[in-house]
């Protein structure tokens, strides 16, 4: 071993298992204690676990600069995301001022069943994030749309935004057009529509499960007459631009995401476009008006307190609140990652593994432990799937396999970390904190439980070859 070897092996951060399983219970104790018992907004304990981070890489005598390198890697992984938070609160502005998003809950009203909200916003939004390959985009337009309309109906809205969430995590997850569904694919080399379909294992179950516990509850939820409804509706059209022409830079979104052009090019073109149709149907361009509009969103004036509250949003001061969270809970998770914790902690998990079920099982935990501590589903998508590859090639298990977990683990959870890059967005957009709305997000999670349950009983998990030898290694294991 050379010289500059050993220097740069003495340059790593140095961190047992031990270190890192007991670093992850105090990150999970500082938060969860903060948010559950203490009702704390998620900033400031992820502010704690910084701080505690750092006086961790003192007291292991490593020099300042890992926990530097740390905070700008993380931070610097999530540039675009945070460009995209910006750009969502200017389209939300500017849709609003176009008619866009008021359109869309007219339209919605109109060919929604009152008596099956829950379930119709559920499929809805499933078919929208189908055809437009971006849980983002669905929540940010039909989404909002769907919280509006579940206001006046009277429906609880963590509910609504569970349904909202669900939706645009199966439609997400299973689009061709997805970046999520492309990059497990991509890691674990596995032929894209192969992917795809072998993912319909776990999502049609939990679709119809899903689709089941919605109705359910949806019954169980009394609704707005429908004559005051007609009056909200009303007073929407008449205050704002409800008409088809509206709906144009929706149209333009979905056309360019089906082209499959890149997420902010699409975005920014929905902005412009809906900027044109704003300044023809209000017949004037006020420059001020408009600088006002994209930095501080779009205020209603109706005249009916309630409508007002629900459609004044948008602009970048919006999603400041998001914007902040991401920047913090991403330098947690640069941290982490430097410091050589998280690399640790898989290991640990990884080396368990010695059969099927135990292969999916670590696989699945590893995947949200990721997204627990980093925050980050791309990451918890890429680490994971290198990590596990060898193990499931050695038990006989096939890429889908473990990109069919990946998703279950990594893609469907992160809406569920109140701190992580989809669960930041969801909550802001929607205006309702994750901690409200995951009991009711059942798809994304009944996915990492049913792809578990595959895992040891072998269903979907024996298909294509390598099952016989996957078959013989776990009974081995468990005789």
């Amino acid at each position: 071993m050379s010289v500059e070897t050993v220097n740069k092996k003495e340059r790593e951060p140095q961190v047992s298992r031990l270190e890192a399983v007991v670093v992850i219970l105090m990150i999970l104790g500082t938060i969860g204690v903060s948010l559950v018992y203490l009702g704390a907004q998620p900033h400031v304990p992820i502010f704690m676990v910084i701080l505690l981070l750092a006086l961790f890489n003192a007291a292991k005598k490593q020099p300042w600069v890992f926990v530097e390198e740390g905070l700008i890697k993380g931070v610097k992984s999530g540039i675009i995301p945070i460009i995209i938070f910006m750009l969502i609160g200017i389209l939300i502005a500017v849709w609003m001022q176009a008619g866009t998003i008021p359109t869309l809950i007219a339209y919605s009203f109109q060919v929604i069943f009152t008596e099956y909200f829950l379930p119709s916003v559920f499929v809805v939004t499933a078919v929208v994030g189908m055809a437009v390959g971006s849980s983002f985009t669905t929540a940010s337009t039909i989404g909002i749309a769907f919280m509006t309309l579940g206001s006046i109906l009277g429906i609880d809205l963590a509910m609504v935004a569970g349904a909202v969430v669900s939706g645009a995590l199966l439609g997400d997850k299973m689009s061709p057009l997805s970046d999520t569904t492309n990059l497990a694919s991509s890691v674990c080399k596995v032929d894209l529509f192969e992917h795809i379909r072998h993912m319909m294992w776990t999502a049609v179950p939990a679709f119809l499960i899903s689709l089941i516990l919605f109705f359910f509850i949806g019954r169980a939820q009394e609704t707005t007459a429908t004559s005051e409804v007609n009056e909200w509706i009303a007073t929407l059209a008449a205050n704002t631009h409800v008409t088809v022409i509206a709906l144009i830079p929706a149209l333009v979104m979905g056309v360019l995401a089906i082209r499959k052009t890149p997420a902010i090019p699409t975005m920014i073109a929905g902005i412009v476009s809906g900027f044109i149709v704003a300044v023809i149907l209000d017949g004037q361009l006020a420059a001020a008006n408009w600088m006002v509009l994209v930095q501080d969103g779009f205020t209603a004036s109706t005249g009916t307190e309630d409508i007002d509250t629900l459609l004044t949003r948008g602009g970048i001061q919006d999603m400041m609140w998001a914007t902040s969270l991401l920047i913090l809970a991403l330098g947690m998770g640069g941290i982490l990652s430097r410091l050589n914790i998280i690399d640790s902690l898989i290991s640990a998990i990884r080396s368990l593994v010695n059969s099927r079920g135990k292969a999916v099982l670590s696989t699945t935990l590893s995947a949200i432990g990721i997204n627990v501590s980093l925050g980050e589903q791309y990451m918890s998508v890429v680490l994971t799937g290198e990590a596990y590859e060898k193990q499931y090639r050695e038990l006989g298990l096939k890429g889908k396999h473990l990109s069919k977990t990946l998703e279950a683990g990594g893609t469907v959870v992160n809406p569920l970390i109140p701190y992580g890059v989809s669960g930041v967005f969801m909550a802001s957009v929607l205006e309702v904190p994750v901690m409200a709305f995951l009991p009711f997000a059942f798809f994304c999670l009944l996915c990492p439980v049913i792809t578990i349950i595959y895992g040891f009983t072998g269903i979907s998990m024996n298909d294509g070859g390598g099952g016989a030898s996957a078959a013989k290694t776990e009974h081995k294991a468990t005789a």
